[in-house]
């Protein structure tokens, strides 16, 4: 039998019973749209998340103190914390490779200047943040290169809360109080936006002497630094656990490269993706009963025809092509409904709710039709091969 003569019967057998057909590939084509909105939400929140740690570079590395082990008695888990200090953050700075190093202190307090009272997050920090954080500067100038334990009471206020606090009348040179401390405000940095809740517009950049002072403080939370790009993360963190180890005594801190970091995150949010994906792989499975169910009815009510056919000297593989055909076009229209309905679906979420990180890439769209293709053929087997297997005599005495 011809290909044309084939889809002539195919295209015939679906424009026979229109709604049924419709109803059938409106299940594939609900988990298609279901499968392509939720991995498109995991796919956005996974470069969302990502795009937010590489605004700063990937290579940063954080210390933080204390170091979590397994030990060999009862009890499992042993701590040891000892307080990270300016100075090995000073020593960390003559590492080999490393090109800038800011110990880190904050907190929340009340900021007044110019007549106004406001509460916002106070970053104690070193002259290094603004290459760290790949910072730059709106007026004004940054923290100076100075002794991290000398560091003068100055200050430098992101956008937002200058705007807040002063107008559109110059910050520079004016005086801020900050729980029972005044600095002189030396410089307002460039919008940055936030970084995993934390708003670097509506932040106070201050010495982190003067926040181990103002927050009584003995040691630091952090110490970041960031090394010469070009540089293996692995040999840089080698010399930095051996500076401080030698400063310690022994390895009583955890430190975190970046790329371990967004290795790791990497994997959660792709598990994560997969699994959003996997519930609307439900609906797909529903879609490919419907499809059996359909065309197992089909075979039964064409049982004559299928009988003629082979009585006229219709190959198996031909009546076999023919209910293939109809299960996987059934699919196919369904799938390219429910990608229509699902990027539609998607990108109106958005609209209406913009926080919300949406990205579909085309390999989903693909990999989502070439999936109902594959449930439309896996679906159609079945029927199909009963209906190529019939005896022709007794399929045209069928009623």
């Amino acid at each position: 039998m011809r290909t044309a003569d084939l889809f002539t019967l195919a295209t015939r057998s679906l424009t026979a019973h229109r709604l049924r057909s419709f109803l059938t590939l409106l299940g594939i084509a609900v988990g298609i749209a279901a499968v392509i909105l939720l991995t498109s939400i995991g796919e956005g929140v996974h470069r969302f998340v990502l795009a937010e740690f590489t605004q700063f570079g990937t290579n940063v590395i954080e210390i933080a103190p204390g170091k979590t082990r397994a030990s060999g008695g009862p009890g499992g888990l042993q701590t040891t914390v000892r307080l990270l200090t300016l100075e090995d953050a000073e020593a960390l700075a003559r590492v080999p490779g490393v090109v800038a190093v800011t110990p880190n202190v904050w907190g929340n307090s009340e900021v007044a200047a110019n007549g106004r009272l406001r509460r916002t997050t106070i970053q104690g920090v070193g002259p290094g943040t603004l290459n760290i954080m790949k910072m730059t500067l709106q007026s004004g100038s940054f923290l100076p290169d100075e002794s991290l334990a000398q560091a003068r009471p100055l200050a430098v206020l992101g956008p937002k809360l200058k705007q807040e606090l002063f107008g559109s009348d110059n910050a520079l040179g004016q005086r801020i109080r900050i729980g029972g401390m005044q600095f002189r405000i030396v410089g307002v940095v460039a919008p940055k936006g936030q970084f995993l809740g934390m708003d670097l517009d509506d932040t106070v950049f201050i010495p982190t002497a003067r926040a181990l002072e103002l927050y009584n403080r003995e040691g630091l939370m952090r110490i970041h630094l960031t090394y010469r790009e070009g540089l293996q993360a692995n040999d840089v963190a080698a010399a930095v656990k051996s500076v401080l180890a030698g400063r310690h005594g022994r390895e009583d801190f955890t430190l975190t490269t970046q790329e371990d970091m967004l290795r790791t995150l990497s994997k959660i949010l792709n598990v994560l993706t997969l699994a959003v994906g996997a519930l609307g792989g439900i609906s797909l499975l529903v879609g490919g009963v419907g499809i059996v169910t359909i065309m197992t009815i089909a075979v039964t009510e064409r049982t004559n025809e299928i009988g003629l056919l082979k009585a006229l000297g219709a190959r198996e593989r031909t009546i076999l092509g023919i209910f293939l055909g109809e299960a996987v076009a059934l699919s196919a229209l369904g799938g390219v409904l429910g990608l229509a309905l699902g990027i539609g679906i998607a990108q109106l979420a958005h609209l209406l709710f913009p926080a919300l990180p949406v990205q579909t890439p085309l390999s989903f769209v693909i990999l989502a039709e070439a999936v109902a293709v594959l449930i439309g053929l896996a679906a159609g087997v079945l029927p199909a091969r009963r209906a190529a297997m019939l005896d022709p005599v007794e399929a045209l005495r069928a009623e």
